[in-house]
């Protein structure tokens, strides 16, 4: 029986999760062969997310108070920090300057995702939950930068499948509803504001899977239908032209492969001229600009790294300078104030979590404000390489692996597909990544079919594949582990959260005698139920899911094959589950079927549920405990 208490409604069936006492057994058998422990890998940045105020007078960031992130102010000069907010159970999620004194920040409860606003002065007074709805979640769409008391943002406060714009006081908290999203057939799921704030661009569903790209000249007029794509064509606008006319910046794939940045006129629906930029190999769809400008200053796309192509020579000469001044592999900026003189500069690579600069661009003045993770020591850190390799249907599968210090031929591997799927991994200071490598194991990680970022028909090439080719290239790249010498074929872990939990416990269930073990982190295990509770703003989607996942009424046959609940007779390597009990994406049903399934054939499944958490735990001391958990139960199986 789960320590918890039995009075209390918790989501789930409570007789499943493993004992504590049973758990802390399994971290027993962490012992850490590394200088550095689970908490230093895991442990809330000293310092980070800083933010500059608009008149660039003071820095805001969060830190740890009482084991949460919250945010502190500080006055740019002085020693002096000064924490406004006290949250205690939850992370804030993030943050952003309203004005020159007041802060607006988001926060879940318990990992609900249901996000709510709050606002406080720079002082920490005038605290206010500014959306204060239950089961409402909210999103921003215009920080609004020259309105010093106002933004707008999108909430699904009317019904819980759709988002409304609402312009929003930040002083006294009164809201005002901009437009109605009442058709449910026709669901409106983007509101796009131009540079003055007003609500010009949206775009709605039709059919489920097709897309409607709508324009109005100004807030007077209605919406008029530009042009029409299925959902496997993206038009997407990221930024209006600076007169704030019809003509816009969008990301493209409109009769090409891969995504382009280029000029779209709103009155004709179609593009202008030639692209800005396009690669070869990967989407674009990331462009910085100058406000105070009013011009672009570069386009950024990610291939084995993150690049930047500069269309500004000002932004070009900076990026320079800080590269030569700062050396580090990755440099980005963070913030800046309104006159864009002061500016905080990130820098990170795949060693490091990075540190903060200041730079004031008229005094030259360059200084280092915080590290993230200052107990962390570069050399000690494995690089994050780009390899890749080739599906067995011949296509180039790109990823990275990491190896442990020493001995790296013939040693355990950690096979670790991301989530989403229609996501990707990325280059970068990767904790968990660091943690294993610190451990003695290799990690894998692998874009297979489906991951964004590399094109339409790579992105095509997954639909209805969850289990069969998406899977295949997770096991082929397993298996050029195996040929290159690298991976000592007896000991090979597979673990992923979310579609990764997916792909672990598929991994286990289609090819059993691969993985020597695996652990499955909030992963859908039953393709029928995973559609019978996703969250309500999923809804309007449906269609397209069915569409790239498979549809319960008409693949039943193909969605029970590849559900590993309905096959978990094949697995029969040792299984660690781990689930956020509010999970709105992956129900804790999921955890649970595949754990009741398994015990009923006798196989001991270590499961972890934790209460106050939903998608992925955000919570300290939840993070470590599962790490250490993790860890003992690599080392029992695969040494």
């Amino acid at each position: 029986m789960s320590q918890i208490e039995e009075t209390v409604a918790l989501p789930g069936d409570i007789t499943l999760p493993t004992t504590k006492a049973m758990l802390d057994q399994l971290s027993a058998g962490f012992e850490n062969t590394s200088k550095y422990s689970v908490e230093d890998f895991f442990r809330l940045p000293s310092k980070t997310m800083f933010r500059l105020s608009p008149d660039g007078t003071h820095f805001a960031f969060m830190a740890p108070f009482e084991r949460r992130q919250n945010i502190f102010v500080q006055k740019i000069g002085s020693s002096e920090t000064k924490r406004i907010t006290t949250e205690t159970k939850r992370n804030i999620a993030g943050f952003l300057w309203a004005n020159d004194n007041r802060l607006i920040y988001i926060k879940d409860s318990g990992g609900d995702e249901n996000f709510k606003l709050f606002a406080v002065d720079m002082d920490g007074s005038n605290a206010i939950d500014l959306t204060p709805f239950d089961k409402v979640r909210i999103q921003l769409i215009d920080d609004l930068p020259e309105q010093a008391d106002a933004l707008i943002i999108g909430m699904n406060k009317n019904n819980p499948s759709l988002f409304e714009p609402y312009r929003i006081n930040i002083i006294d908290g009164s809201i005002t509803q901009l437009a109605k999203n009442d058709n449910p057939l026709e669901p409106i799921d983007q509101w796009i504001t131009d540079h003055d704030g007003k609500l010009r661009i949206a775009s709605k569903l039709v059919d489920g899977v097709n897309s409607v790209l709508l324009y109005r000249p100004d807030e007077s007029s209605a919406f008029q239908e530009v042009i029409k794509t299925d959902f496997r064509t993206s038009v997407q606008p990221l930024l209006f032209d600076f007169d704030n006319g019809s003509e816009v910046w969008v990301s493209s794939n409109l009769d090409r492969d891969k995504s382009v940045i280029i000029k779209f006129d709103m009155t004709t629906g179609k593009e202008i001229g030639a692209p800005l930029f396009s690669h070869p190999e990967v989407d674009v769809s990331d462009i910085g600009y100058s406000r105070r400008h009013k011009k672009l200053a570069y386009v950024k796309y990610n291939f084995e790294k993150s690049h930047y192509h500069f269309v500004d020579s000002e932004r070009e000469a900076l990026h320079v300078y800080l590269e030569k001044k700062l050396g580090s592999s990755e440099i980005s900026i963070a913030s800046a104030n309104k006159a864009e003189t002061k500016f905080i500069i990130k820098t990170a690579s795949d060693v490091s979590r990075g540190a903060y600069y200041f730079y004031d661009s008229t005094s030259e003045q360059l200084e280092k404000v915080a590290e993230l993770s200052p107990w962390i020591d570069p050399k000690d850190m494995v690089e994050m390489k780009p390899i890749q390799y080739t599906s067995r249907d011949g296509l180039t599968i790109h990823g990275y692996l990491s190896l442990p210090k020493g001995s790296q031929k013939n040693i355990p591997i950690i096979v670790n597909p991301h989530g989403g799927p229609w996501h990707r991994d990325s280059w970068g200071f990767n904790p968990e990544v660091q943690l294993f490598a610190s451990q003695g194991y290799g990690v894998l990680q692998m874009n297979f079919r489906g991951s964004v970022g590399y094109g339409r028909s790579f992105w095509e090439s997954s639909f209805k594949q969850w289990g069969l080719a998406m899977q295949d290239d997770v096991t082929d790249g397993a298996r050029w582990l195996i040929d290159q010498g690298i991976a000592d074929e007896n000991r090979i872990a597979i673990y992923g959260g979310s579609y990764g939990g997916y792909a672990t416990l598929a991994g286990l269930t289609f090819t059993p005698d691969l993985y020597a073990c695996g652990i499955d982190y909030v992963g859908v295990s039953n393709l029928f139920t995973f559609f019978n509770t996703i969250p309500p703003y999923w809804k309007p989607y449906l269609e397209t899911m069915y569409e790239m996942v498979g549809n319960p009424e008409k693949d039943i046959e193909q969605l029970t094959a590849t559900s590993p609940a309905l096959q978990q007779e094949k697995i029969k390597s040792p299984l660690f589950v781990v689930q956020g009990a509010n999970d709105p994406r992956v129900n804790i049903d999921e955890a649970d079927q595949i754990v009741r399934n398994l015990r009923e054939r006798g196989i001991d499944v270590p499961y972890m549920v934790k209460y106050d958490e939903g998608h992925g735990f955000g919570n300290e001391e939840n993070v470590f405990e599962m790490y250490k958990a993790a860890i003992g139960f690599l080392k029992k199986h695969i040494g």
